[in-house]
């Protein structure tokens, strides 16, 4: 008799604030026999963080260990090739304890479907087996709520643009957008915080650090050190207010 496979599970467990997991999040985290888990080298993690009280002795874990966090690497090396790869390794990782029967719980930061890295197991994986996705509080809707701005109002639409993008691209995207998070600020924040001002929409943008973590910082847009913004960071330039 061939043995079931386990159940690939993506668990969003929210933008830092460990009481933001929601309670199926929390109840899949504790049944799964296995807890697998994106960190860097020599780090616990954000994301297991947030996690590690609610785990049981007998769950096992499963580091899947990032070979780099930056982009830029010396030549011959791509970061997109080396992490491609990377991911094809975690995945093959993954699915063993997937034959061997067990369930994995793959926790996620924010939400993750939602620029969460989970999103690349499970487009390797989902159609070889049983999949659930647990959505999150995503680290725009925490920075949000910490900033205490409402995104949107009635009609209006929400773009959410990378900080990675060009210029002029990320220019002629804000300058069409009636409200707009920038994520993926880091080394792009100088060019991010240019583009605004260059759009008259820099005193509307607001600026948030590691959105409800411990260690939160919110700072004015113009006194961010340019080259002190961290990954976890993004910028909000709200809706106009409606007086309804």
């Amino acid at each position: 008799m061939m043995q079931q496979p386990g159940r690939l599970i993506g668990l969003g467990v929210g933008p830092g604030d460990p009481e933001l997991i929601t309670l199926k999040a929390l109840r899949l985290l504790r049944e799964s026999p296995v807890v697998a888990y994106f960190v860097a080298k020599g780090k616990k993690g954000n994301a297991f963080g947030i996690i590690e009280a609610h785990l049981q002795e007998a769950q096992g874990l499963l580091p899947l260990v990032y070979p780099v966090t930056t982009e830029a690497l010396p030549a011959p090396l791509s970061y997109e090739q080396v992490i491609s790869d990377f991911y094809d390794a975690a995945s093959l990782e993954v699915a063993a304890h997937l034959d061997a029967g067990r369930d994995v719980a793959v926790i996620c930061e924010g939400d993750p479907f939602f620029y969460g890295s989970y999103m690349y197991l499970h487009d390797r994986l989902a159609e070889r087996y049983e999949t659930e996705v647990i959505p999150g509080v995503c680290s725009m809707l925490g920075g949000a709520s910490v900033l205490g701005v409402p995104l949107v109002y009635r009609n209006q639409s929400l773009s959410v643009l990378s900080g990675v993008l060009p210029h002029d691209e990320l220019k002629r995207r804000l300058a069409d957008a009636d409200a707009a998070v920038i994520m993926k600020l880091g080394r792009n924040f100088p060019k991010v915080r240019q583009v605004l001002e260059e759009l008259g929409l820099a005193d509307r943008a607001l600026y948030v650090e590691r959105a409800t973590m411990v260690n939160q910082k919110i700072v004015p847009l113009y006194e961010v050190e340019p080259m002190s913004s961290p990954y976890f960071s993004l910028i909000i330039v709200p809706g106009e207010r409606w007086q309804g």
